[in-house]
């Protein structure tokens, strides 16, 4: 009885997300938040970047959103931005301004669907002054030892060495450890040999420099104060994930949202800014069995501060391909993503009908309010023979605002094609 009413619900709800018009109207919906947010059911599945970017296009170009933000680093995502900005030492192309992404993951950001959007933002930005350009950043916490390369090379560029000494000092905590995430969290989680104080100390050093900054370096001094926060956040979230997979995850969220919320202020009042994320970042973890658990993630901590001013939206599919790998750090692979499992959210969205779909959620809908459905999730690590274990459960109708189902996808287009296992 309840999966019928689910179905009748579906098809209350969906609309055919093939048209112009469907396009203009979620840009419209979505256009009235300062927070949009855009998720992905995987990272390597060509069609969540193609759409996510024609949404981004439109929310910059007709709507006036100031950047997007991404689940990448800061120290490669910079240098893709100083490209679109079109500052002349970050590469001739897009692809070569991607090529600070070599580390794995690799195919997240540096696939030829980010080539086509960077050369959009290189063109929409050319002829406007710097504060007007739409910029394009990475929030996430994996770049602990790029990002101190990063803080040294800037500050060795500044007259006053003072705050470059206190960057190598806090630094040589870190150099027993060969640059390796894991062994600094086992060194600091289990024989207490951390670097959080020296981190700490470096991070309220060059916080809001960048407010005094000269208006040429604003956004390099920014940077610097960026690479500390991930730093930081890199340092916190290696300690702890060695002891507490609910605490590291929980780190991580709330960094991306500190990261966030520093890129706001830095754009100053009435910035607007489009979130590229998984689904698990971008839904609301209080919808979902993550609850449960203790965890958060960005859309929770957004919606808690800023509720409606934030506007989440879904992605999933019914089948098709996707890059990943069998193991972290394993060769990238095109995977088969088999037909979704039977009466999970994605396989009742195709029994509807096998056309991609649109759907708003009607907050009275009591079924969906009231419901848990299977919701497919696939990440860089990926089995598809173990498909039943890839489904979070989830009340999709307060997880998200709205959802875009594409029944039919294809593998993301990475630029190392030359190491893709078919």
């Amino acid at each position: 009885m309840k999966e019928k009413l689910i179905m009748q619900s579906i098809r209350k709800l969906a609309r055919s997300f093939n048209s112009e018009e469907e396009t203009k109207g979620l840009v419209e919906e979505a256009g009235k938040s300062k927070y949009v947010l855009l998720g992905e059911a995987s990272h390597g599945t060509s069609e969540f970047y193609t759409v996510r970017a024609d949404l981004s296009k439109r929310l910059i170009s007709e709507k006036g959103f100031r950047f997007i933000a991404v689940e990448g680093d800061w120290p490669s995502c910079y240098t893709l931005n100083r490209y679109v900005k079109g500052y002349t030492d970050e590469g001739v192309d897009a692809k070569a301004a991607l090529s600070d992404f070599n580390r794995w993951p690799t195919w997240m950001w540096a696939n030829r669907e980010i080539i086509e959007l960077a050369e959009w933002l290189r063109q929409y930005n050319r002829d406007k002054p710097d504060e007007e350009k739409a910029g394009f950043y990475g929030i996430d916490v994996y770049s602990l030892w790029e990002s101190m390369d990063e803080i040294l090379k800037y500050l060795s560029s500044k007259e006053d060495t003072s705050d470059l000494e206190a960057a190598k000092r806090a630094f040589e905590c870190f150099e027993p450890y060969d640059r390796e995430g894991q062994s600094y969290g086992i060194s600091a989680s289990i024989y207490g040999e951390g670097c959080e104080n020296e981190v700490v100390s470096l991070l309220l050093r060059l916080q809001d420099k960048w407010k005094d900054a000269y208006p040429k370096d604003k956004e390099n001094a920014l940077s610097a104060e960026l690479n500390a926060l991930a730093v930081r956040g890199g340092e916190a979230y290696y300690r702890t994930m060695i002891r507490h997979d609910t605490e590291s995850w929980n780190i991580r969220d709330r960094h991306m949202v500190e990261a966030l919320e520093k890129l706001m202020e830095f754009h100053g009042e009435g910035a607007r800014t489009i979130v590229w994320e998984h689904n698990t970042h971008v839904g609301d973890a209080r919808a979902t069995d993550m609850a449960e658990d203790g965890m958060v993630n960005v859309g929770q901590l957004l919606r808690e501060e800023h509720g409606d001013e934030v506007f989440a939206i879904g992605f999933g599919t019914y089948q098709g391909t996707v890059i990943a790998g069998k193991s972290w750090g394993a060769p990238m692979e095109i995977m088969r993503v088999p037909a979704a499992v039977a009466n999970s959210w994605e396989e009742m969205l195709h029994r509807d009908g096998a056309e991609d779909k649109l759907l708003y959620f009607d907050k009275e809908d009591s079924v969906l309010d009231d419901t848990f459905i299977g919701h497919r999730a696939i990440g860089v690590v990926y089995h598809p023979e173990w498909e039943r274990g890839n489904y979070v459960p989830t009340v999709i109708s307060k997880r998200y605002d709205a959802f875009i189902y594409i029944d039919q996808t294809k593998a993301v287009s990475p630029l190392a094609l030359e190491t893709v296992k078919v």
